[in-house]
């Protein structure tokens, strides 16, 4: 039976030093030449290799997600190994067999209450108020007889019932005719009925449905037929669109105002927009040259004094042609907004030195961590430094440190990190340690070439680390494109955009965004008059009794 053959590891000092030694033997040039090959040969095909498996692990992560198993509970008296902030453990490994049990002592402690909301987390529950059926306040006592019944604080107790997305009443109106004359004598329907089909409430709860929880109208159809209440998905699609014409001036509104923000994120997801991709095909078949071929939605995220404004725009801009737009806005007094977003060309600007550019360190240090099975040193000394910065980052967070606060704290603890840091990159390039067109090497290079906007939050005060911010506010619109796959038109990209936006911003507000789309619709002549006045967070100053 044959043997495997040895495994060889052959550095590259080491080929020099063999390939000079050839070259200094009694061999023939034919032969020289030939082992000279076969060692440059050994080492182009370890790079290569290395490369495609990194090439693989990308692949395998756009396909089935780019999370690594949970680290191993620690055995024994050793400690827990270190995680970074990401979630990815570092050099942790399944065991084959079952860890041991945990003791009861030191398992982690279970918070108590955990799945049981007070009644105080029902702020839309609707309030009856059950009075004694026999007894008031200031009656004698029935049960002693000496003393006086006084009142006390009602006790709550809450009853949650279900519905489908839309209900519907049955009114059977009585109706008389007079034997004589003929006429028609009908009863009124209640005034809780409302003099419309579809109430305002009921619109709002499928902008809600399609908008928020990303369910496609086909999908709400099917199951409005299934309790019972059928309502045809182009009419979902009328009933959402009439929620967006009752909210654009205040969508309009948030645009303006966030163009004055102090921080802003941004970040494109990709859209399908079936009349664009048609223009798409056209164009192929006739030869014509279209400007963008492209469809994006682009998030912001911004930051104006305490509030946070969230904003999506989907078509053919991009989220750079969208900054431009947003910041056209702005007022030329103010000062230089900071942006923050990755590093990617269709993120950035002509005129970038109109804003403070931000780029998110999150993504320098995933360069790294998609290399660490090729190259676990350098990768995990990489991820190891900025793992501690980020940890610096949380701890500001903790403290709620105010903004000068924060800059003295990451320049005392994460500046020297990062100087050690970006000396080191720069030596394995001057002392030639690594193939700057390696996965390796570019890595490096990215990160060498945007240190100065990686870094802003050590000269800038407020400057975020990274833009997870805007990338957890895309997953709203991912999830509409998860479920649905596609709008028809601009036009129903623009009332996802609109109605989108205003749920979001209500999310980040603390406000309900039933009860705020019931209010733009039951009051939108008011809100075309004045929309500055119907913002998710100052619209019930507007309602209140004068």
């Amino acid at each position: 039976m044959k043997t495997p053959p040895e495994d060889v590891k052959l550095s590259r000092e080491d080929g020099e030093a063999l390939i000079e030694r050839i070259q200094a033997s009694s061999l023939a040039d034919e032969d020289q030449g030939l082992l000279i090959k076969l060692i440059r040969l050994y080492f182009w095909f370890t790079f290569a290799l290395s490369e495609t498996k990194i090439s693989l692990k990308r692949l395998k992560r756009a396909l089935f997600g780019g999370g690594k198993p949970p680290p191993a509970p620690p055995t024994g008296g050793g400690s827990s190994g270190h995680v970074p902030t990401d979630g990815v453990a570092d050099g942790a490994s399944a065991s084959a067999t079952a860890p041991p049990e945990t003791p009861a002592s030191d398992r982690p402690v279970r918070r108590q209450g955990h799945g049981r909301h007070g009644a105080g987390v029902y702020p839309g529950a609707e309030r009856v108020v059950c009075r004694h059926e026999t007894l008031a306040a200031g009656q004698p006592c029935p049960a002693c007889g000496r003393g006086t019944l006084y009142p006390l604080p009602a006790g709550v107790e809450i009853r949650l019932d279900g519905n489908a997305f839309l209900s519907a009443v049955r009114y059977d109106v009585e109706k008389l005719r007079c034997s004589a004359c003929g006429d028609v004598f009908a009863a009124t329907a209640p005034a809780t009925a409302g003099t419309e089909k579809y109430s305002p409430k009921a619109r709002a709860v499928i902008a809600l449905g399609r908008y928020y929880l990303g369910l496609p109208f086909y999908r709400m159809e099917q199951y409005q037929a299934l309790v019972g209440v059928p309502v045809a998905d182009a009419t979902l699609w009328d009933l959402a669109e009439r929620v967006a014409d009752s909210a654009w001036p205040v969508f309009a509104a948030l645009w303006t105002l966030a163009a004055q923000g102090e921080v802003i994120f941004q970040d494109d997801t990709h859209v399908r927009i079936l009349t664009l991709l048609a223009e798409n095909r056209r164009a192929d078949a006739t030869g014509d040259t279209l400007e963008r071929r492209g469809m994006f939605t682009t998030g912001l995220v911004v930051h104006v004094e305490k509030r946070v404004i969230c904003l999506y725009r989907s078509g053919r801009a991009h989220a750079g042609d969208n900054l431009t737009g947003l910041l056209a806005r702005r007022e030329t007094e103010r000062e230089k907004p900071m942006v923050m977003s990755d590093a990617l060309a269709a993120n950035q600007r002509d005129d970038d030195d109109t804003l403070i550019r931000c780029h998110c360190l999150a993504h320098g240090r995933r360069q790294f961590t998609d290399l660490e099975e090729v190259f676990p040193a350098e990768a995990h000394h990489v991820v190891t430094i900025l793992n501690q910065v980020f940890e610096h980052e949380a701890e500001t967070r903790r403290q709620a440190m105010p903004a000068a606060e924060r800059l003295a704290y990451h320049q005392a603890h994460s500046g020297p990190l990062l100087e050690a840091l970006h000396d080191w990159l720069e030596h394995q390039f001057q002392d030639r340690t690594l193939e700057p067109n390696s996965s390796l090497g570019k890595a490096f290079t990215y990160v060498l070439n945007r240190w100065q906007t990686l870094t802003q939050f050590l000269r800038v005060e407020g400057a975020p680390l990274d833009s997870n911010t805007v990338e957890r506010a895309l997953k709203l619109i991912i999830r509409q494109r998860k479920n649905s796959l596609f709008y028809a038109s601009p036009h129903s990209a623009c009332v996802a955009s609109i109605l989108t936006s205003l749920i979001a911003t209500c999310v980040q507000a603390g406000v309900n965004a039933l009860d705020y789309l019931v209010a733009l619709q039951t009051h939108r002549p008011a809100v075309f008059r004045q929309p500055a006045a119907w913002l998710p967070w100052n619209y019930h100053e507007v309602l209140a009794p004068a």
